[in-house]
């Protein structure tokens, strides 16, 4: 395994290409990054910290990879696990600690401590409402299909509100409070380490503040809050997905085009909602500043700068996207038999979307081959068009929102054109 240190300098150099480190990648081991103090590059990354009085760990990982991330810590450290902090509640963070607390149990240490800000639990509460939706949206953005959504959580034994400085080992310990990601969100800084772990704040890739099938991110309260961080000059920082960030005008530089990133699309989104602009207008309209483009760290490849705007709209302007048609629409396959009968079936839409899938018209391409499958769900050719146009529209795509989307909108019509009746037409 490469030297987490190396890939992150040869990342941050463009030596290598993110699309091959994707932060999002389950690398293995643990990398000592400074004094005492470890990262563990699981699927979300795990920070841990020595101290006189035992183990800080921000974030606990995945439930599939907690055996793991206990495994490779233990090959570090032999301490008890003191406190254990939550960034926030996605679960991919929050699922390692009853390891530690069986191990503690096992050989009579006092258990771990669980720190998280105090709208976390209301997420856990929202979790449990929502298990069958959330199984579903995960299922179809990381094409597992088999995943099953967990119910029970492993609450906070301790709640703050804007900051909590704590103790540990005679060493301070900061948490602070930001929306971005989540509503819910802690970074923690640890003063005489100059070590920021900003959770998913930062994550080596263009900010998860759009994705399209989760609830409300906060864009431009991400970016107060890496300003926040930009005061402290830290000299590492340590993300909730990628790689470290090392030197303080490293540190600096990232923070700071994050900052700027997030900034430029909610100004120039508010300017043309102040406008009377409609969010088509948005979505087509704004772009992030084209000097931080070729940046490593702000690559489209996770989440993509048109889901930012979309959210964007959503925080301030509700969900009535401007569109009269759409306040109080018709049903999408009521529209879509119009829209086939004028044209002369759905197979003339289906012939018309590979048409423009031919031209490089993708996005026109997608509405035509859509409708066409809502036009006539039992037909064999609407539907192998879909499954082509769907298909190239993942291919293009570069994040992997828009990639699950489209490859399961794919394999969903590949599958409805195998079962399709006997009567069904071809294009």
């Amino acid at each position: 395994m490469d030297d987490i240190l190396q890939i992150a300098d040869r990342l941050w150099r463009g030596e290598t290409d993110i699309a091959r480190q994707h932060p999002l990648q389950m690398v293995g081991g643990i990398a000592e990054v400074g004094d005492r103090s470890a990262y563990v590059p699981s699927f979300a990354r795990v920070c841990a910290f020595d101290t006189d009085d035992g183990l800080v760990l921000v974030d606990t990982g995945h439930e599939l990879a907690a055996e793991g991330i206990h495994r490779e810590i233990r090959g570090w450290r032999p301490s008890r696990l003191d406190t254990a902090i939550y960034s926030h509640g996605h679960i991919d963070h929050v699922f390692g600690v009853h390891v530690f607390e069986e191990e503690a149990a096992e050989k009579g240490w006092e258990p771990p401590r669980v720190l998280a800000h105090e709208a976390l639990p209301a997420r856990f509460d929202r979790y449990k409402l929502t298990a069958g939706y959330n199984a579903f949206i995960n299922r179809r953005q990381f094409q597992v299909p088999d995943l099953e959504w967990p119910t029970e959580y492993r609450y906070p034994d301790e709640t703050y509100r804007d900051r909590l400085a704590i103790e540990v080992g005679g060493e301070l310990i900061e948490l602070h409070h930001a929306k971005g990601e989540t509503d819910d969100h802690t970074w923690t800084y640890l003063p005489s380490r100059k070590i920021i772990c900003t959770g998913d704040l930062f994550i080596w890739c263009s900010p998860n503040a759009g994705n399209p099938q989760k609830v409300q991110r906060y864009p431009l309260e991400w970016a107060r809050a890496l300003r926040e961080m930009l005061e402290l000059e830290a000299e590492l920082l340590l993300p909730g997905h990628g790689f470290p960030v090392v030197g303080a005008d490293r540190v600096r530089q990232a923070l700071s085009d994050t900052a700027e990133y997030l900034e430029t699309l909610v100004s120039q989104a508010l300017e043309m909602m102040n406008a009377g602009a409609r969010l088509d207008d948005l979505i087509h309209g704004v772009a992030p500043p084209a000097h931080l483009a070729g940046r490593p760290y702000l690559q489209p490849i996770y989440d993509e700068p048109e889901f930012i705007v979309r959210n964007v709209w959503r925080q301030y302007g509700g969900w009535y996207d401007g569109n009269p048609a759409n306040l109080k629409p018709a049903a999408d396959a009521a529209v879509a038999a119009e829209v086939a009968a004028l044209a002369g079936g759905s197979e003339r839409l289906a012939r018309r979307a590979l048409e423009l899938l031919g031209t490089g018209d993708l996005r026109l391409a997608g509405h035509l081959a859509e409708m066409a499958t809502l036009a006539d769900p039992s037909s064999t050719g609407a539907h192998d068009a879909k499954a082509t146009v769907f298909a190239a529209l993942a291919d293009d795509a570069t994040s992997t929102m828009a990639k699950g989307v489209f490859t399961w909108a794919a394999s969903e019509s590949r599958h409805r054109s195998s079962g399709a009746g006997s009567g069904a037409g071809n294009v």
